[in-house]
C-alpha cells in the first residue's frame, strides 16, 4: 500500500515536472534566438573586416598573432565563430520541432548559459496545451515507473502478513 502511494507521488512529482517542459523549451528557444543574433552580429563584422582588406576569414584568423593580446583574440574569436554554428544548428532544429517533439531533444537545450539564464526567469504555469498535457503524462508515467522500480526490492523484503478475520 505504502509502494503504491509512493509510487502516485513520484507519478504527480513527474506529471508536475515533465508537464513545465513545453514551455521552458520555448523560453530557452527564445533566450537562444537573442544569443546567435548577438554571435551572428560579431562573426559578420569580423568576416566584412576580413573581405574588405581582401582576406577570407581564416586567412584574418592567420594574421591575429604577434602578441599575447592578439593570440587571445583569435582564440576568442573561433570560439565565437563554433559556437554560433552549434547554437545556430541547434535553434533550427528547436524551431522545426513541434512542442511534443522537443520532448525528444533536451540535446539540444545544452547551451549551459543559455540554460542557467532560462532557468533563472523561468515560472512554472498550468500547462493547458496539448504538449503540456502530453508531458504531463509523460513526466507521471516516468515518475510513477522510476519509484515504482526503486520501491520493487522493498517489496520483496517486506514480511506479508494476512489480515486477521
Amino acid at each position: 500500500m505504502i509502494a503504491r502511494a509512493l509510487a502516485l507521488a513520484g507519478g504527480i512529482s513527474g506529471a508536475a515536472g515533465l508537464s513545465q517542459y513545453p514551455e521552458f523549451s520555448q523560453q530557452y528557444i527564445q533566450r537562444l534566438g537573442g544569443q546567435v543574433d548577438a554571435l551572428t552580429l560579431v562573426v559578420e563584422e569580423f568576416d566584412r573586416s576580413a573581405t574588405a582588406n581582401g582576406l577570407t576569414r581564416a586567412a584574418a584568423l592567420d594574421q591575429m598573432q604577434g602578441t599575447a593580446f592578439l593570440t587571445a583574440r583569435k582564440a576568442d574569436m573561433e570560439r565565437a565563430f563554433e559556437r554560433q554554428a552549434c547554437l545556430s544548428q541547434n535553434l533550427t532544429f528547436l524551431r522545426l520541432a513541434t512542442p511534443v517533439e522537443r520532448i525528444t531533444m533536451p540535446h539540444r537545450m545544452a547551451d549551459t548559459d543559455t540554460l542557467r539564464a532560462t532557468w533563472a526567469d523561468f515560472r512554472p504555469a498550468v500547462p493547458l496545451t496539448v504538449a503540456g498535457v502530453i508531458a504531463a503524462a509523460l513526466g507521471f508515467l516516468g515518475g510513477w515507473g522510476a519509484l515504482r522500480l526503486l520501491l520493487w526490492p522493498l517489496r520483496w523484503r517486506a514480511p506479508r502478513t494476512v489480515p486477521k478475520p
